[in-house]
Order: C-alpha cells, then structure tokens, then sequence
C-alpha cells in the first residue's frame, strides 16, 4: 500500500507520523515537504473531504495570522485559495492512503488508515 504524507520536517508531530509509516512493513512511503511544494486548493479539498474534515478545521492557527484575517470563519474557497498560496496555514501533517486521509494530530490518528 501506498501512502502520501504532506509533511514538515521541523514539526514534531509530523516526524512523529512519518516515523509510524516507515516503522510499518509493506507501506511505499511517498513523502511531501509541503512547505516547499504546497498542495492545489483541488487536493486540499479532496484531501479534507476524504478525512471528513472542513477547510477550517485544517487550518492551522497556531503562529500564523490566520484568525487576523478571518479565515477560520470564511468560505471554504477563501480558507482554500489561502492555504495554497500560504502553505504555513495548513495544519499538519496530512496523510492519505487508499483506506482514506487523515489530519494525524495526533500523530497515532494515522493507524486509522493503515
């Protein structure tokens, strides 16, 4: 099985994930450094649909200046259209596989797709 995590390597939730889906026999790790190569606001959308999430429960607040600007209680086009142009709202990390996606905060969330 294939799995995708978008992830941040100065997170420590996120190392955390990635450690659990390289510990895990048999899973082709494909890692994204979403920092450098951010998701469309398209994949955003997929991804949080597939992890029954809003946009705004996948932004991240947290030393951003996400709440100054409204976003939590925007449209989903803006909280999208933000995220993929500022890929520091999006919280992290996001992990897809063919069982679904998942926010993976925690980090153990990610089991549920494995």
């Amino acid at each position: 099985m294939k799995a995708t995590i978008w992830h941040n390597p100065k997170c420590g939730t996120s190392r955390k994930t990635l450690a659990i889906l390289e510990e895990t026999p048999g899973l082709d790790v494909e890692v994204i450094e979403y920092l450098k190569t951010p998701p469309t606001a398209q994949k955003l959308a997929q991804l949080y649909a597939d992890a029954g999430l809003t946009p705004q429960q996948g932004l991240r607040l947290k030393g951003t200046d996400a709440a100054e600007r409204g976003l939590p209680d925007a449209d989903d086009a803006t909280v999208l259209a933000a995220m993929a142009a500022e890929p520091i709202l999006i919280e992290r990390p996001l992990v897809e596989t063919e069982k679904g996606a998942r926010l993976c905060r925690p980090q153990d969330k990610v089991h549920e797709i494995l």
